[in-house]
């Protein structure tokens, strides 16, 4: 039987969310809002930008408005992140790991693609993994299942076989909702602060590929 592993990406390959508050400091300083790191703590990381920016400009941002308002703050990240590339502590050894344990692999995050070939490209990560899926490939975000349920889809792998890395409340929910076992990766959050989850680590040097294998086969 297939078995995979889904990864998000922001806060669980790369530690970004700090970048991202950076970001949306400028986006938001330039129109004389200033959110404090715990408003971006509780209403950004894990979420999609049309609920981060409708929350904070207190209206709904949708359509082409958002279109534009996101591809500036996304371009801001992308600019201050770009040099900054650099994975949690031990995800690259797992992931070779897994690969040599014959799991499927994918990523399913919230940001744009853009994001995605920035980081993926830096880390020769996304060409060796069997489904990518960003913003665009999705119609509802996390909590909503749909980003998972699409990459057990494309993955052809049992619901069941599939074990999903989150770091945020939202995502957490994302894979619990889609069915899926959970590890709650502790980049921005506590545990008391997660959804409950299967396993928790703080970094990649705490699970191998045979945890995972087990997680499935508890059942």
């Amino acid at each position: 039987m297939k078995k995979a592993v889904i990864f998000d990406m922001d806060g669980v390959i790369c530690h970004t969310n700090p970048f991202h508050s950076l970001a949306f400091q400028s986006f938001f300083a330039k129109r004389n809002m200033h959110p404090t790191e715990a408003e971006f703590a509780q209403h950004m990381y894990g979420k999609s930008n049309s609920y981060i920016m409708s929350h904070f400009f207190g209206r709904k941002i949708e359509g082409q408005e958002l279109l534009e308002l996101e591809d500036e703050k996304e371009s801001l990240f992308r600019e201050i992140y770009k040099d900054q590339v650099n994975p949690i502590a031990g995800f690259l050894e797992f992931f070779d790991s897994l690969r040599t344990h014959q799991f499927l692999t994918a990523v399913a995050t919230s940001a744009p693609f853009a994001n995605m070939e920035l980081i993926g490209g830096h880390l020769d990560l996304f060409t060796r993994m069997e489904s990518v899926m960003a913003s665009e490939n999705v119609t509802k975000h996390k909590p909503d299942p749909e980003v998972y349920l699409k990459s057990a889809s494309n993955l052809k792998v049992d619901i069941a076989s599939c074990v999903v890395f989150e770091d945020s409340f939202s995502g957490v929910s994302a894979a619990k909702n889609a069915g899926m076992k959970v590890v709650g990766v502790l980049s921005s959050h506590t545990v008391e602060e997660l959804p409950i989850c299967d396993l928790y680590i703080n970094d990649y040097t705490e699970i191998t590929a045979v945890d995972v294998r087990n997680l499935i086969a508890a059942g």
